[in-house]
């Protein structure tokens, strides 16, 4: 749906392998890119530059050492795996290695440049919303480490993330409600600023938006437009092989990752 789509449309990059855990669905994506697929990850790894992730977090988890020890650089999902001793394993096992996570709303144009707007006021105060069906019957997002889960542990990355983009450093955090239906979030940041965030993945439609507060006035993020999944699409592909020529991480990498990972930890029961 978007790891071979993205990787696949060049130019900075190509499907040159598939590996997945049932062959046959590696042979038919793989298929589609005239790629070499194969259900062995070790083989997998001799047949590609890097590795890009798209699999249930505890499976990146224990593949992604791997795949670091053969000395290619990650693409990585969030979240990095699905507690936080397996993200503290993962990223001590990747040290050294070029990262980069998928936090795919921190590529689009309009949120980076609502950050630099945001970084040039005093903030005060943020609100923001990751709410939708992602979970429900039907949906292809609708998959068993997600229903089991949780929401917080699929979207909390991406609006974690964001709220501490905008304001700073997030020293406490708290919530209430139900991790199975609708949490609401709230933060405070060593900037002074308060946050605030509703996430649901049960409610139908589709809500992803932001704002912030402080004494020059309201400051809010644009709405996503048509075109927005193929423009990042194609930011994290050229930033990816970036990442891979010149060895160096990204600045959303696997610290990024396993921070963010701390942050979901302090707020389970």
């Amino acid at each position: 749906m978007f790891h071979a789509p993205m990787l696949g449309a060049g130019p900075h990059t190509t499907v040159s392998a598939v590996y997945g855990r049932r062959r046959e669905a590696a042979d038919e994506l793989a298929g589609q890119y005239d790629a070499y697929s194969t259900d062995d990850f070790e083989d997998f790894l001799a047949h590609c530059d890097a590795v890009s992730f798209a699999l249930p977090p505890d499976v990146q988890a224990a593949l992604a050492p791997v795949a670091a020890a053969a000395g290619k650089p990650l693409l990585l999902e969030k979240p990095i795996a699905l507690d936080l001793d397996g993200a503290q394993e993962l990223a001590a096992a990747v040290e050294g290695v070029p990262t980069q996570l998928m936090l795919t709303r921190r590529y689009a144009r309009r949120i980076r440049g609502f950050l630099e707007q945001a970084h040039a006021v005093p903030i005060t105060g943020l609100r923001t919303s990751f709410v939708s069906g992602a979970f429900l019957p039907g949906s292809p997002f609708a998959t068993p480490w997600r229903l089991q889960h949780g929401a917080l542990l699929d979207v909390g990355p991406h609006v974690l993330d964001l709220m501490d983009a905008v304001a700073g450093r997030i020293e406490r955090i708290e919530y209430t409600g139900d991790p199975a239906t609708m949490l609401a979030l709230t933060t405070r940041h060593e900037s002074g600023a308060i946050g605030q965030a509703f996430i649901s993945s049960v409610v139908p439609g589709y809500l992803a938006d932001l704002e912030v507060f402080g004494p020059e006035g309201i400051l809010s993020a644009p709405d996503r437009s048509d075109e927005e999944r193929a423009e990042v699409m194609a930011t994290i592909a050229a930033e990816f092989a970036h990442v891979v020529r010149t060895g160096r991480s990204h600045e959303l990498d696997v610290h990024r990752g396993l921070y963010l990972q701390e942050l979901i930890a302090a707020l389970e029961p």
